[in-house]
């Protein structure tokens, strides 16, 4: 069993924030016409896609060293100048005075999230038949369009399909280091999911299944297909993040998956960005 310390935090959180810069990317070739920067701050990776993106935040800071203070000034700036309220996703592994820093300069807890991991190597790879009539493959290139709607529908009780949410999946799906998949029923779209890949750490994420077709066994099947992908492409890692006690939480406990450590998930809203 591989215990969680910083190194391994680190190789977790900047694969993250990786992926979250080439989504970035990507959709900043996908529309030209929108403001897209990526910048490296405090250690981590700060990304803005848009107000409203999921991905507009940083994730990374303070888990490579020291925060100096001209770090966190350079951070609430880059959001402020895009007019966006400054975010950031903070491991626990930091040192304990940056929250302290964060807390002296207005920002505020807007939700904590649990990072769940589970090692995987040839061993792990699966062999288990699927569920009757459930088949999963990668997504195929022209598949962008179907993949991103299919997903948003399958999270649509929880997060309204907004144009932000599309764009987005769209971005991941093109990001440099990314693998969609498709999921089907009976040969009827059923649902999907995605992972990126770096420094041997395949993060799970955007997996869901249409109202319609669960309790056919969709989304562990796209589970195990991605996992066993990124095993034949050199990962010995598996992460995915879920809010405690959600069911994708329980679902990614079932397939195996630890929690490693809880994040939360700062924000200092542009009134006080102003001050």
């Amino acid at each position: 069993m591989q215990f969680m310390d910083l190194e391994l935090a680190r190789r977790v959180e900047m694969a993250e924030a990786t992926a979250c810069s080439e989504c970035a990317d990507a959709f900043q070739k996908l529309h030209p016409e929108f403001l897209v920067a990526v910048e490296r701050i405090g250690g981590g990776i700060a990304v803005f896609a848009g107000v409203e993106s999921p991905v507009t935040q940083a994730i990374g800071v303070g888990i490579n060293g020291p925060v100096e203070d001209d770090d966190l000034n350079r951070l609430g700036d880059f959001f402020l100048s895009r007019n966006a309220p400054a975010a950031a996703e903070i491991c626990p592994f930091v040192d304990m005075s940056l929250y302290e820093k964060f807390a002296t300069r207005g920002y505020r807890l807007l939700e904590v999230s649990n990072v769940l991991i589970r090692e995987i190597g040839a061993a792990s790879a699966g062999s288990t038949t699927p569920p009757p009539g459930v088949t999963v493959r990668p997504a195929n290139p022209d598949e962008a369009k179907l993949w991103t709607r299919t997903v948003a529908q399958g999270f649509a009780e929880h997060f309204p399909v907004t144009q932000e949410i599309l764009d987005v999946m769209e971005g991941f799906f093109h990001g440099k280091s990314a693998q969609a998949f498709m999921a089907f029923v009976d040969g009827e779209v059923a649902g999907g999911g995605a992972l990126t890949v770096h420094d041997g750490v395949c993060g799970l994420f955007g997996a869901s299944t249409l109202p319609a077709m669960r309790g056919r066994g969709v989304q562990a099947q796209v589970l195990r297909s991605r996992i066993d992908w990124a095993i034949s492409h050199g990962c010995d890692l598996a992460a995915s993040i879920a809010q405690p006690g959600s069911i994708s939480h329980r679902n990614i406990e079932r397939a195996g998956f630890r929690v490693a450590y809880t994040r939360t998930k700062l924000i200092r809203p542009l009134a006080m960005e102003a001050k």
